[in-house]
C-alpha cells in the first residue's frame, strides 16, 4: 500500500519528504497589522514553509455573555471572558487580503483555520491552499464537511479528541470528498509539558487512519517537535512571536524568530538522520575503517619462532588479520622473520 502524500501549494508532505514547518501567528500580532506583516517576514527568514492565521471574530466563535462557561478558569487565560479574549486575539478580516498578498510577494505559503462558514467563504475567495481544523473544532462535523467540499487539503488537530471523535471527523472529511488529509497529534495544554505529549501516538495515528501524521506542538522549546519528526511526524505546527516580552495572548508558549529558525534546522536534521535501514559503510566512515583493530607483530619474531601473546596482539590500526583469528594464530610458527609493527597476514604463519 502506497504512503499517503498531501500537496500544499506545490510542496509535497508525507513520508519521504522533509518535514513541513508551519509558523502559527494566532493572536501574536497584538492587534497591529504592521506586526502581523513582520511576523510573516520573520517566518520566511526562519525557513518555515508556511505561516498560518486564525479566521474568526469574537461573534463568530462565541457570544458576548458572562454566564457559566463563558469565563476561563485556570491556566494562561484565567479569569478572561471568552468574548473579550477572542476579540483581542482575532485577526481582522480586513487584514486578510493584505496578509495573503504579502506572503505571496515574499514567497511563503499562507493559510488559515476557519471557525465558521463565513470564514470558509472568505478564505476560499482568497484562494487559501489548505484549511486547518483546530482541535476544539474537531467535533464540528458540518464545518469539516464544508471545508472538505472545497477540495482543498485538510489539516485536522486532535487535541482532546477521543478515538471515536477522530474517526468521526475523518469519516466526515472523506465523506465530503477530502482526499488529502493531515492529522495532527496535539495536547491542548497552553503550554503543554513534554510528559503529556505521548508522541508514540503519532505512528499509531498515521496507521489507524491512513493519513499523513504531524504534530501541533504547544510545549516550550523545540525538543518535542524534533522528537516527533524522529517518530514520523511529517508536519510541525508551532506558535511564534516576534518577542515574548512584548506580550500577547499566545506569547508565553510561542517561539521567537531565532528559536523558530532552530526548529526548522533541527527538524530537518532529524529527518535527514532517519535515512533508511542499512549496515554498509557510508561516506563519512570510509577514512576511519583503517583504525579498526587487527593483528600486529608487536615484538621482533625470528623465523620458526612461536607466535605468542607477547609478540602478536590485537591493536589499532586495521591492516592486519581480523582479531577473531588470534586463537588460530597463537602457538603457530613464523614462516619468516617478522619485524615489530608489521601487520600480520596468513603468509607469515607457518
Amino acid at each position: 500500500m502506497s504512503q499517503p502524500i498531501v500537496t500544499i501549494a506545490g510542496r509535497k508532505i508525507g513520508p519521504g519528504h522533509p518535514p513541513y514547518i508551519v509558523a502559527e501567528m494566532s493572536g501574536n500580532h497584538n492587534g497591529d497589522i504592521g506586526r502581523a506583516l513582520a511576523l510573516i517576514d520573520a517566518a520566511k527568514a526562519a525557513g518555515a514553509d508556511a505561516v498560518k492565521l486564525q479566521t474568526y471574530t469574537a461573534d463568530t466563535i462565541t457570544i458576548d455573555h458572562d454566564g457559566p462557561g463563558f469565563t476561563v478558569h485556570g491556566g494562561l487565560w484565567d479569569g478572561r471572558r471568552l468574548h473579550e479574549l477572542y476579540d483581542e486575539a482575532h485577526t481582522p478580516w480586513a487584514w486578510h487580503q493584505q496578509l495573503f498578498d504579502h506572503a505571496k510577494a515574499i514567497g511563503i505559503t499562507i493559510f488559515s483555520s476557519p471557525f465558521d462558514a463565513t470564514a470558509v467563504e472568505l478564505l476560499t475567495a482568497l484562494d487559501a491552499p489548505a484549511f486547518k481544523i483546530a482541535s476544539f473544532e474537531l467535533v464540528d462535523l458540518p464545518l469539516i464537511e464544508l471545508c472538505a467540499r472545497t477540495g482543498k487539503p485538510l489539516i485536522m488537530s486532535t487535541g482532546l479528541a477521543s478515538p471515536q471523535e477522530i474517526a468521526e471527523a475523518m469519516a466526515a472529511a472523506r465523506g465530503a470528498g477530502a482526499t488529502e488529509i493531515i492529522l495532527l497529534h496535539c495536547t491542548s495544554g497552553y503550554p503543554a509539558p513534554p510528559s503529556d505529549m505521548n508522541l508514540l501516538t503519532l505512528p499509531h495515528l498515521a496507521a489507524e487512519h491512513g493519513a499523513v501524521a504531524g504534530l501541533s506542538d504547544h510545549t516550550m522549546g523545540v525538543t518535542v517537535s524534533v522528537a516527533a519528526v524522529a517518530l514520523g511526524a511529517c508536519f510541525i505546527e508551532k506558535h511564534f512571536t516576534l518577542d515574548r516580552a512584548e506580550g500577547g495572548v499566545d506569547s508565553d508558549f510561542s517561539l521567537e524568530p531565532p528559536e523558530l529558525a532552530r526548529l526548522v534546522t533541527e527538524c530537518h536534521d532529524a529527518w535527514l538522520a532517519l535515512g533508511s535501514v542499512r549496515y554498509d559503510e557510508v561516506a563519512s566512515e570510509a577514512s576511519n575503517r583503517d583504525f579498526r583493530r587487527s593483528l600486529y607483530v608487536v615484538a621482533d619474531v625470528a623465523e620458526g619462532e612461536a607466535l605468542t601473546p607477547e609478540n602478536v596482539r590485537s591493536i589499532r590500526p586495521g591492516f592486519g588479520l581480523p582479531p577473531k583469528h588470534l586463537p588460530e594464530v597463537l602457538g603457530r610458527k613464523a614462516s619468516r622473520a617478522l619485524k615489530r609493527g608489521t601487520p600480520l597476514d596468513w603468509t607469515m604463519v607457518g
